[in-house]
């Protein structure tokens, strides 16, 4: 009985935590990417791939799993800050192809050089190092990419939010789900045990439900004219697509034997914690959104 009230109090305190980092921290963001410009909101992005990418790094060698090469990782994510420089000025490549194309020539450096770090270390840096370093790069700064060239796009500042309102409606719905249905709810997967199936469907409808409303105050307020079908039907895809990406960064804090990717967010965990489904949706957002 005791053991159930001091979780409850701790359940109560981490739930202030919550609140009070989001209430802190969101208008934090909105500034940023209302008020920034390209160059502005591309710093914020290098930066927050710095730190996530930092986490990830940071996971392996806690679980003594791999010991990636940090510094190569580093790199490839500051470079979000000044990719958009790189304009190869081709009349049959606009920016966003340009920083795309861009991109892709550094991941393929940075794979020569992660082989030659290998050789040149003597085979202390083994291949799954590398491995892992690659897969970091891939799967953190190649992805925050998608998020930048959104913004950078015909009304980028509006359809941005798609992308954070899926990502953070369902997580918000989900977790509500969760503790309301608390005594019913069934698992969903091993891999992330808090999560149910009650929680995932309530995500979903949460994120369609939140863009629905976006859409409606866009379309009246910005004069945009968005179809309300087509944003239902692409908020419930990048809703589930999100979820898979959660579920992905869960399986690799599992797989390391760690609870949260950090401590830097009170209440949220690591920055991981806070983008990991965004990560999935940016690339599939950019696709679907431009044709809006």
């Amino acid at each position: 009985m005791r053991k159930e009230i001091e979780n409850l109090e701790e359940n109560k305190h981490m739930d202030l935590k919550r609140i009070l980092t989001s209430v802190l921290g969101l208008p934090a963001v909105i500034a940023i990417i209302v008020f920034g410009n390209n160059i502005v909101v591309d710093i914020f992005f290098a930066i927050v791939a710095i730190i996530a990418i930092n986490e990830y790094f940071n996971a392996f060698e806690k679980g003594k799993t791999a010991k990636p090469i940090k510094w190569i990782g580093y790199i490839v994510a500051l470079s979000l800050a000044v990719l958009r420089f790189f304009h190869l000025e081709s009349s049959l490549l606009d920016v966003s192809s340009d920083m795309i194309i861009m991109m892709f020539v550094l991941v393929i450096f940075a794979v020569f050089v992660v082989f030659f770090h290998i050789l040149n270390s003597g085979m202390k840096t083994t291949i799954v190092d590398g491995a892992v370093t690659i897969f970091g790069i891939l799967y953190i700064p190649v992805l925050i990419m998608f998020l930048t060239l959104i913004y950078s796009a015909k009304n980028g500042v509006i359809l941005i939010w798609y992308v954070l309102i899926c990502g953070w409606a369902t997580d918000i719905f989900a977790y509500l789900a969760g503790k309301i249905l608390n005594a019913k709810k069934h698992k969903f997967s091993k891999i992330s045990p808090n999560k149910s199936i009650e929680g995932c469907v309530s995500g979903a409808v949460g994120a369609m439900i939140v863009s629905l409303i976006y859409t409606i105050i866009c379309n009246t307020y910005f004069f945009t004219n968005i179809s309300y079908i087509y944003i239902i039907l692409i908020s419930l895809l990048l809703s589930v697509i999100g979820q898979v990406g959660d579920f992905a960064a869960s399986s690799i804090k599992r797989y390391n034997g760690i609870k949260d990717y950090s401590n830097l967010i009170p209440g949220h965990g690591g920055m991981l914690d806070r983008i990991d489904s965004i990560l999935f949706i940016a690339p599939v957002a950019y696709v679907l959104l431009l044709n809006i």
